[in-house]
């Protein structure tokens, strides 16, 4: 059979267009999905760069250091069934003994936020903890943050920072900080600062419970669900 040069042309141009719209697709694709570090607790520098969509700084082997990503990135914490999610942050940092994992602090947003975008992030963090079978503790002392008329005037004050503890098992440990944070670049306005930390457990329940009794009276107490 002959094919007619013309029908080559029409082929040809039919392929280009597809490649086309394809490659448009694949961009739009990749600049929608958020870059990400995703690692497991004492995982290893190689799976985590090898799992993760985001640049990452160099390994150095035979030291305990910290290394940060190259570009605003998520956390996706990786286990079956504690994983979860963040949203971007520019503060991001990974602690490793060698190449194995230790410990991971991060700011999960990429600027100070006014108090209802904080609160959003915070709340969806705990929702998700809960969810997965994370377990708050110490309360009496650190309850778990609320979106509250009470909560916001206390953080609203300054003085001290709300902060919450979880523990997955005996596998993990989160500690949320919410603070207020003073931003040079918007000097009217009240801004917040999260701060997450993630390591593996250094204290139980009991002895969290034991080291911060419910009884122990606070000058700047935070505020309690009914």
């Amino acid at each position: 059979m002959i094919i007619s040069s013309r029908a080559v042309r029409s082929w040809r141009l039919a392929l280009l267009i597809i490649l086309s719209v394809l490659a448009v697709r694949w961009a739009i694709e990749a600049l929608s999905d958020d870059p990400e570090i995703a690692l497991e607790m004492g995982g290893t520098y190689e799976d985590m760069r090898s799992n993760s969509s985001a640049s990452f700084s160099p390994l150095i082997r035979g030291h305990v250091w910290f290394g940060i990503p190259k570009t605003d990135a998520r956390l996706r914490f990786i286990d079956p069934l504690y994983g979860f999610v963040t949203p971007l942050a520019r503060f991001f940092t990974v602690a490793f003994n060698d190449n194995v994992i230790e410990d991971v602090r991060m700011s999960p947003q990429i600027e100070p936020l006014l108090i209802d975008d904080a609160l959003k992030i915070v709340l969806g963090l705990q929702e998700q903890w809960r969810a997965r079978g994370w377990v708050a503790t110490g309360l009496c002392n650190n309850p778990t943050i609320a979106d509250t008329p009470e909560w916001r005037a206390f953080l609203r004050k300054g003085i001290r920072e709300g902060r919450s503890f979880w523990q997955a098992g005996d596998k993990y440990e989160a500690m949320l900080l919410l603070g207020r944070f003073e931003d040079y670049r918007n000097p009217t306005e009240e801004r917040y600062l999260i701060t997450l930390e993630l390591s593996k457990p250094w204290m139980s329940f009991d002895a969290i419970e034991a080291r911060y009794p419910c009884d122990e009276p606070h000058h700047f107490p935070a505020p309690q669900l009914n």
